[in-house]
């Protein structure tokens, strides 16, 4: 089943306020709805509209940097083709990748992608990208320290 899409104009300031307390995803819907002024009940449908439309989704977030062995790289993509959107898809569905944008610039896309000691470049290269047409050429990023980035852990 299709999530439906919400409009942007659907986004009201009670939905943006509720999204922001949700930061912490373990604080409880009452504690929500006490900072906001509204009930508890309001904030447990509009968390629940949310996440049904797609707009939302609560997830535990790691900090790779504090696990060992674990590497996040991005990657530069040129393509040979102008279907970014379809070769944007295509690259999110890779192992290891926890997200993808179009971007303008030097590059069409640029990949995110997580490694550790069993899985890394040189298997994402030869095992994932190589089954993907129409690249022109990738560079390598690899991050060193990051500050703020938490992403679930997809390994």
């Amino acid at each position: 089943m299709q999530p439906k899409t919400m409009k942007k104009n659907e986004i009201d300031e009670t939905n943006l306020a509720i999204i922001k307390e949700l930061r912490q995803g373990r604080k409880p819907f009452k504690q929500i709805a006490d900072k906001l002024g509204v009930t508890e009940n309001t904030v447990r449908s509009r968390v629940n509209k949310m996440t049904e439309s797609g707009l939302l989704e609560i997830t535990g977030q790691v900090d790779f940097e504090q696990i060992s062995k674990h590497q996040t790289v991005i990657i530069g993509v040129k393509l040979k083709t102008t279907d970014l959107f379809q070769k944007g898809e295509e690259f999110s569905r890779l192992k290891g990748v926890v997200s993808v944008s179009i971007v303008t610039g030097r590059y069409d896309l640029m990949v995110m992608v997580e490694f550790n000691e069993e899985y890394g470049l040189k298997e994402f290269y030869t095992q994932e990208v190589a089954d993907i047409t129409e690249v022109q050429s990738l560079e390598t990023f690899v991050v060193y320290k990051s500050y703020n980035l938490k992403m679930p852990y997809i390994l």
